[in-house]
């Protein structure tokens, strides 16, 4: 099998498990679009990216690492576990996208619910950090809320 042949069925399985994934969110088959400034990705971009994720690690780790572009007579390899090894890279490169865009979606959440709740110093302190540091601003302003609170309340 020709070089670009193999380098095509092996994006194209990456593309599939990128689709799978796009399937198996609970955003189901949705357009690229901005929510509250967030990118959120939506099926088409994981798609790509998926086909990408599994050319680049097929071409870097896999059979296609050895084939010399120079020698364009050269046959390349083209096993099942290729394919099957490009199917996850698509599924995992694709994963990778949707969690970084839902990470931003749950950090804007809070940012959205401890303005509207909190003075702007504690809201933009807890805030602040990477995803455990708000989790545990969060822990200790709810403690700081629960000893303020009288017992009528």
């Amino acid at each position: 099998m020709q070089i670009w042949h193999c380098a095509a069925w092996i994006s194209a399985a990456g593309a599939l498990g990128g689709l799978a994934n796009a399937l198996n969110s609970a955003n189901g088959f949705a357009l690229p679009r901005r929510i509250e400034g967030v990118w959120c990705p939506g099926a088409v971009s994981t798609v790509l990216l998926g086909a990408f994720a599994a050319f680049a690690s097929w071409a870097f780790y896999g059979s296609g690492a050895v084939i010399d572009l120079a020698k364009p007579e050269q046959l390349a390899h083209f096993q099942l576990s290729g394919v099957a090894g490009a199917f996850l890279i698509g599924v995992i490169g694709a994963k990778w996208l949707t969690n970084e865009s839902e990470k931003l979606l749950l950090k804007e959440s809070v940012n959205t619910v401890t303005a509207k709740m909190l003075p702007r110093d504690v809201a933009n302190r807890i805030t602040s950090g990477p995803p455990l540091e708000i989790l545990k601003n969060i822990k200790e302003a709810c403690d700081e809320c629960m000893t303020v609170r009288t017992p009528a309340e």
